[in-house]
């Protein structure tokens, strides 16, 4: 079987369509249902099904692609790392959320770049749940974080930490609503607090809101940011209030630069998920990290 056709035939199951594997493979649309087409006649099954939108592996295409995929992956690091005396050094690609990425992964995972035979370099990307999983799916990633569990059998997600939210604000907001005025009044007794977030849609106060208040929030974003530590310090310097993981304003409630103005019985939580292609967790140095995080997010909940 011609390996060119697998790969070809791998890179569509992951894009999930003919337009978007054709661009990651540098070729045009035609060659690649040309390339599909002769390796369906080579199998005499078909491997996909056409949709409106996109392509659906069939069940053998399923199965073919959960065999071929890894060792499809093994060959291709070989061929990027070559073979001189440093071919055993592995590079691990992770990609995340900059902020639990940047404060809790990577830390954790510099432990095992050393050179100590077992060791690996280490690469690191960030973005959103939806780009971190298309770039995982598109062997762009060895490894991701990401706050949604991925759907079908490609990608095998486990479930990594809980992260609880904090309703927070500087010391002078704070002042203006206490703990006993929430609970009195719930969300309207924030109706005109400025608020800090990181997009228009305000994902983080929302989901406060629902968890806590059963309610939407009724205020705009006053200053948006797309980073959870700029959040924080707009927070802390007065802009607004804020919803933030603990682990995040751990420091920052400490000190008393902000202050949690809710301490519900039951805190909002959102759980991250360690997501690898399904098979490549018979790679040493992806397997290895993956049961490295695991272990060091024992602490983090």
């Amino acid at each position: 079987m011609d390996l060119a056709l697998l790969r070809t035939f791998v890179t569509v199951h992951r894009a999930g369509s003919f337009t978007r594997a054709a661009a990651l493979l540098g070729l045009s649309q035609p060659a690649v249902t040309s390339q599909i087409r002769t390796l369906e006649r080579q199998l005499g099954r078909p491997l996909f099904l056409r949709q409106a939108r996109g392509v659906t592996p069939t069940t053998i295409g399923d199965e073919l692609a959960h065999k071929a995929a890894p060792h499809l992956d093994a060959l291709v690091e070989i061929a990027e790392t070559g073979l001189d005396e440093d071919s055993s050094i592995r590079t691990l690609h992770l990609a995340g959320p900059p902020e639990f990425t940047a404060e809790r992964a990577l830390p954790a995972l510099t432990e095992l770049t050393g050179d100590d035979g077992q060791g690996f370099a280490l690469r690191a990307s960030f973005g959103n749940a939806e780009e971190t999983l298309e770039g995982l799916a598109a062997g762009h990633h060895d490894l991701a974080i990401t706050t949604a569990r991925p759907r079908g059998a490609l990608l095998t997600a486990t479930p990594l930490c809980d992260e609880e939210h904090v309703l927070v604000a500087a010391p002078r907001w704070a002042a203006c609503v206490g703990p006993g005025k929430l609970r009195r009044k719930g969300a309207y007794a924030l109706e005109n607090f400025p608020v800090v977030e990181v997009h228009e849609s305000l994902p983080l106060v929302a989901r406060y809101w629902a968890s806590v208040f059963d309610s939407r929030p009724a205020a705009a974003g006053t200053v948006v940011v797309p980073d959870l530590r700029a959040v924080l310090a707009c927070a802390t310097a007065g802009a607004g209030i804020a919803v933030l993981p603990r682990y995040l304003c751990a420091a920052a409630l400490e000190r008393g630069d902000v202050v949690a103005l809710l301490d519900p019985a039951v805190p909002p939580l959102r759980t991250y998920f360690l997501v690898v292609r399904t098979g490549t967790l018979a790679m040493p140095h992806i397997a290895r990290a993956h049961e490295w995080l695991l272990r060091a997010a024992v602490d983090w909940s």
